[in-house]
């Protein structure tokens, strides 16, 4: 995983962690890896995991079972999806509008773009 600077680490760790639940690879009661497994691999520490968690925990996507671990909580998904479709809607898509404004890109040439490429990745 590569990390930009534009958003702090444990928000771009939260956001691997819900795209696998958005995905399917991870469902509801599944087991986390372990914070210092899931550092080893990211490449990042502990307490920087441990923050994603936290943030993912109070948004009540995964919980702890003390002793044990953390899960991916029943429901993950759809509580996942709503958050990252709120963050997009607020945070990405008005600078988008905005690039599609400068560039001059109409919602017909965006319409055909997505059906072309939504055809490529279909084949």
């Amino acid at each position: 995983m590569e990390f930009k600077a534009q958003k702090p680490i444990y928000r771009q760790i939260a956001d691997y962690i819900l795209e696998k639940i958005l995905s399917g690879e991870w469902k509801g009661g599944d087991r986390l890896p372990s914070v210092r497994d899931l550092a080893a691999e990211l490449q990042v520490k502990s307490n920087t995991v441990v923050k994603a968690f936290n943030f993912l925990s109070d948004k009540e996507i995964i919980h702890t079972q003390r002793g044990i671990g953390y899960f991916i909580s029943d429901g993950a998904r759809q509580k996942a999806y709503d958050f990252q479709k709120k963050t997009f809607l607020k945070n990405e898509l008005p600078g988008f509008f905005i690039r599609m404004d400068l560039l001059n890109i109409d919602f017909e040439e965006l319409e055909a773009l997505y059906k072309k490429m939504h055809q490529y990745e279909n084949q």
